[in-house]
């Protein structure tokens, strides 16, 4: 293989398209630090390039673990890296490990940076880098992986929603503001949402080599509920959060925040077949994102006009 198609794999594996919505709750709560006074453009920067990283650690492990599995082989979405023989599990393997340096290196500069002397929050933070290291590695590697037991919407929950926005923010202020859990949780559901779309596309692959996701184990139409759930829940807790906001033009952006989400409500009732969802899943993606930046910018114009 020549070396501008094994760079071309190497892109392809990172899955580049899966980062915004992994910088996601980094945006959120960064503004939200913003509308604070308490917001830091170095932080901001160092906070964003460890996201990046942690994501495509987990892209990469993945890829790895489907791809030693054979989960990979006949799954409806893009062929992957080790599945297409592209990439060899042993350079996979060392992309990994090359990544976990760079992913723990990124978190210690970003909490000392933050915290300085301040060793206890040091501490918690670095346990939580590594526990997110754990978390990518491990969701289809090893010989346990979590994802092949349906437990990977509450990680993505956890770390997605809850760690990126909460813990984003915390960064800046050095203290956790409750204001900002039902974004947070919003934004978590928003992702795990991203996921399920994903293992709804590949129910039938995944039954067929014990992926144990929540689909496979609820079926086909019970799944469909399930993501009706994922999508309502932050609309509401949305508009609630909104409330803590005097009523303006500004609220346009909340409002425009939610209109694609109940727009997806409405195609994922259309779809009838696991293939049907493969559009759904980038436009949900893109959609979170957007979710995001709107949120965000509401809260810059909050800030100036606080």
């Amino acid at each position: 293989m020549n070396s501008k198609k094994k760079l071309k794999s190497w892109i392809g594996t990172a899955r580049l398209e899966t980062i915004p919505l992994s910088i996601s709750g980094i945006i959120i709560g960064s503004f939200y630090s913003f509308f604070s006074q308490k917001f830091d453009i170095i932080i901001f920067i160092l906070a964003l390039l460890t996201a990046i990283s942690y994501q495509i650690l987990s892209n990469f492990a993945n890829d790895y673990g489907d791809g030693v599995l054979g989960t990979d082989d006949n799954r409806i979405g893009p062929k992957r890296s080790i599945a297409s023989g592209e990439i060899s599990t042993s350079e996979l393997k060392k992309a990994i490990l090359i990544n976990i340096f760079i992913s723990v290196s990124l978190s210690y500069f970003l909490i000392k940076y933050s915290f300085g002397t301040n060793y206890y929050l040091l501490l918690i933070f670095l346990i939580l880098s590594i526990f997110s290291v754990a978390a990518a590695i491990k969701y289809t590697m090893g010989e346990s992986p979590y994802g092949y037991k349906g437990l990977g919407d509450i990680f993505v929950f956890i770390f997605f929603g809850l760690i990126s926005v909460m813990g984003s923010s915390f960064l800046y202020t050095l203290k956790l503001d409750f204001m900002l859990l039902p974004i947070a949780i919003s934004l978590g559901l928003l992702c795990v949402g991203v996921l399920n779309l994903n293992n709804i596309r590949d129910i039938e692959n995944d039954s067929k080599m014990n992926k144990k996701t929540i689909p496979t184990r609820i079926g086909f139409k019970n799944s469909k509920i399930y993501h009706y759930t994922l999508m309502s829940i932050p609309i509401l807790m949305t508009f609630l959060w909104s409330a803590n906001f005097e009523i303006s033009i500004r609220y346009f952006f909340i409002i425009a925040a939610i209109f694609p989400i109940v727009f997806h409500i409405y195609k994922v009732r259309l779809a009838i077949s696991p293939e049907k969802f493969k559009p759904l899943l980038k436009q949900l993606a893109i959609s979170t994102f957007i979710y995001s930046i709107l949120i965000s910018i509401f809260l810059a114009y909050e800030s100036i006009l606080f």
